[in-house]
């Protein structure tokens, strides 16, 4: 009998589930092995809902997925500062507790995204006998035969877990679109999780992930690719937590004036 999951919790005009890795993956590891309809896990950070206030109609991404966790510990500080738990589940750690507890051997595992020498990597790693591959094609975001190409894929290859490791939002797009489509399996949108777990791309320090400086790793690693991630745009998120704040702080005031206004 699975554990009940605990009720969501609305932050940032998302509806976040407040578990944390170790708790993911197990939720993830027992829907698995009930051989369930098609679920997704979308793990959304300062990127996502920097983009989220920009592009309001991906939203109906989040809303879908089975669950929504917080792959940010800054995202967590700032819950906590509005007085709310919500605690990090990071991706890359998420993905690592569950290649190394959970999946088993024989289970079948799909990757959608990443290289031929990844999976390789994690086929010997993790004594996998059933790692199947798909090179995701280009343009996901924008060309609609390219997602189902991926989606194809995944009805094809029935799975117990799929790794969605192509970036954000056409990872969340994939997912939807291999729901709407019937397809079996629990799905992660992991990003560059993989890339961490097999040491493809090297993940910050230990001591640096817990000092939430994580992010500095990532930058001083591939300035050139995530600068504007990091530098212009992730900074959006302290006007977007103030504007919620207030939005929030306005609905309460109003709500406790109808409670006590006479009749």
């Amino acid at each position: 009998m699975p554990l009940p999951l605990p009720a969501q919790i609305s932050f940032l005009d998302l509806d976040f589930d407040p578990l944390d890795a170790a708790q993911a993956a197990q939720a993830m590891a027992e829907r698995a092995r009930r051989n369930e309809a098609f679920a997704y896990v979308a793990t959304p950070n300062v990127d996502h809902m920097v983009r989220l206030e920009q592009q309001p109609e991906l939203r109906s991404l989040y809303a879908d997925a089975w669950l929504n966790l917080c792959d940010s510990r800054i995202l967590e500080l700032f819950a906590r500062a509005s007085r709310l738990a919500l605690p990090s589940a990071p991706g890359a750690d998420i993905v690592e507790l569950l290649f190394r507890e959970h999946v088993r051997a024989s289970d079948t595992v799909l990757v959608i995204g990443g290289s031929a020498k990844l999976t390789e990597k994690l086929r010997a790693d993790f004594g996998l006998r059933d790692l199947r591959w798909f090179d995701a094609p280009h343009g996901l975001r924008t060309n609609a035969a390219a997602r189902a190409a991926c989606v194809d894929f995944i009805r094809a290859n029935p799975a117990a877990y799929i790794f969605l490791a192509v970036g954000s939002p056409q990872q969340e797009m994939i997912a939807r679109e291999a729901r709407e489509a019937g397809c079996a399996g629990v799905a992660i949108c992991c990003g560059a999780a993989l890339e961490f777990l097999s040491g493809e791309t090297q993940r910050a320090p230990k001591w640096m992930r817990q000092a939430r400086l994580e992010w500095l790793h990532r930058l001083g690693s591939e300035p050139g690719r995530l600068w504007r991630r990091y530098i212009v745009d992730g900074p959006r998120i302290f006007g977007i937590w103030r504007r919620w704040s207030a939005a929030e702080a306005r609905s309460s005031a109003n709500a406790s004036a109808v409670a006590v206004s006479p009749r």
